[in-house]
């Protein structure tokens, strides 16, 4: 069996568990093994690939495999990763290990919530080792239809809304994004949906391109909070359960991303050129008025949401510079927004369990109260404004390098305005800290709460850990993904 087909395998068998689990004890003990077996594959396949690269491996794609599908159609399962997918698979099974202890004492319906995390679960990953255009469609369609019911269900305030209009936008975003692949494949000759085929071939028609890149990367551009269609984001983060809004912000907003790069830049290189000056107006748009919209909200996960859709903005930002310095700092942009953002929404769960609020008027001085949850909220907003030694810092400035060394007015003017983001970043955050966390107790009923629990600690040292790491030794995931995206920028 193909290494990488091992993050389809275990959801599938994790959703069997779940299935013939009988009792809330078990249900933990397969999530716990699955999720383990997740974290450990995905960390022995980094090794792996750093170790074959170093050894002279000179392939677009490593452990690649191929099975033949649906022939009439020329689909196959087809599998590969590179330095960026290694990446992406990493982030991704961190975010499910600690999402699961973040949802330790989910309740009710607890086995049916994890089916459907599980299930959220296996379409990210499938699509992260696809490299087969009808197959990575068919994990983003697997990831994006659980989300309705884990809201839906599972999810507080407006919920019915929420879900339903984070469903509605985002099964409109797919249309587009249908509609871009089949011109894709019939553009190219209608011969093979593989990613490498398609781009070795080069020949899609520039004027068909001029069609199907707009479409494509407004598809995936929706999932990634790309302006004005960013409005299911919020609202989805904020009526979400715990887990999922880890999830969700921390890895599935990515696959908008990660879409965008790996398809509508990628196959359609000559359209990226020409068009790409109307997609850096729309995600500069998002960067600040993402941030601006994070200082006016009063709800936690809202600010939180907000500040999601600033900072993916600025991952589609990088990636329309195509050159090698900000395509880099996408990656570590959405690594280190993955990993700060589940920080954030766990700390948020966490204290909104405690004291049944996120309204930043009715907290104070849970410093004295929850010393462990504050001092990770603490940590959570300095790693988020960008300060030097977390991982925010050097992903936004190998972003702003990269973006600024096009000479042209046009995008250092949208650079500019893009940085502005970090100062009103800056206010949000320290808005909020100095408001929730300082200051005295108001309510005196919070005088009685607790601080985290064994398993809260668990997801939050590691997410800490983990920000902080990238932040104080980010070559090794450096390296590996500038290696990768300069392959793919040769094309």
């Amino acid at each position: 069996m193909n290494i990488l087909s091992i993050f389809v395998l275990i959801p599938l068998l994790m959703l069997f568990g779940l299935w013939l689990s009988r009792d809330i004890k078990q249900i933990r003990a397969v999530m716990v093994t699955g999720a383990s077996a997740l974290l450990v594959s995905a960390v022995g396949l980094c090794i792996a690939y750093l170790h074959a690269r170093a050894g002279g491996a000179t392939d677009e794609m490593l452990f690649r495999a191929d099975t033949v599908w649906y022939p009439a159609l020329n689909i196959h399962y087809s599998v590969g990763v590179d330095g960026i997918s290694v990446a992406m698979l990493l982030l991704s099974a961190i975010i499910v290990f600690t999402g699961t202890f973040a949802s330790w004492r989910m309740a009710p319906l607890t086995k049916e919530f994890f089916l459907w995390f599980t299930l959220l679960s296996l379409g990210v990953f499938g699509f992260f080792i696809s490299i087969d255009l009808f197959t990575m469609f068919m994990f983003y369609e697997i990831a994006l239809i659980p989300m309705y019911l884990l809201i839906g269900v599972w999810g507080s305030g407006r919920k019915e809304y929420a879900a339903m209009k984070l469903t509605l936008m985002l099964m409109g975003g797919s249309a587009f994004l249908l509609i871009g692949i089949l011109g894709i494949y019939y553009g190219s000759g209608g011969t093979t949906m593989n990613l490498l085929e398609i781009a070795a071939l080069h020949n899609i028609p520039v004027g068909q391109q001029y069609i199907w890149f707009p479409l494509t990367f407004l598809g995936f551009g929706v999932l990634g909070a790309l302006f004005p269609f960013h409005t299911w984001s919020p609202d989805g983060h904020a009526s979400a359960p715990t887990a999922v809004s880890m999830l969700h912000a921390g890895v599935l907003m990515k696959l908008g991303g990660y879409g965008c790069f790996r398809i509508a830049m990628f196959l359609m290189p000559e359209a990226a050129q020409q068009l790409g000056w109307i997609f850096i107006v729309l995600t500069g748009i998002s960067v600040v008025y993402g941030a601006f919209s994070a200082c006016v909200q009063t709800d936690l996960k809202y600010i939180n949401a907000y500040s999601s859709v600033s900072h993916c903005g600025l991952v589609l930002f990088a990636i329309l510079m195509m050159n090698q310095t900000a395509t880099t700092g996408a990656v570590l942009q959405m690594l280190s927004h993955g990993l700060m953002t589940a920080l954030f929404f766990a700390l948020i769960g966490m204290i909104y369990g405690r004291t049944h609020t996120r309204d930043i008027r009715e907290l104070s001085g849970l410093m004295k109260i929850m010393p462990f949850l504050a001092v990770g909220y603490v940590i959570a907003g300095l790693a988020n404004l960008g300060l030097p030694g977390f991982s925010g810092f050097i992903a936004e400035m190998t972003i702003f390098n990269g973006a600024f060394q096009h000479a042209d007015t046009f995008h250092r003017v949208w650079t500019i305005i893009a940085c502005c983001s970090i100062v009103i970043t800056a206010v949000y955050i320290l808005r909020v800290v100095g408001k929730i966390l300082y200051g005295n107790v108001t309510n005196k009923h919070y005088l009685t709460l607790t601080d985290a629990t064994w398993d809260e600690r668990i997801a939050v040292v590691i997410l800490i850990a983990c920000v902080a790491g990238l932040g104080l030794a980010p070559m090794w995931m450096s390296s590996m993904i500038s290696d990768s995206v300069s392959r793919f920028l040769s094309f």
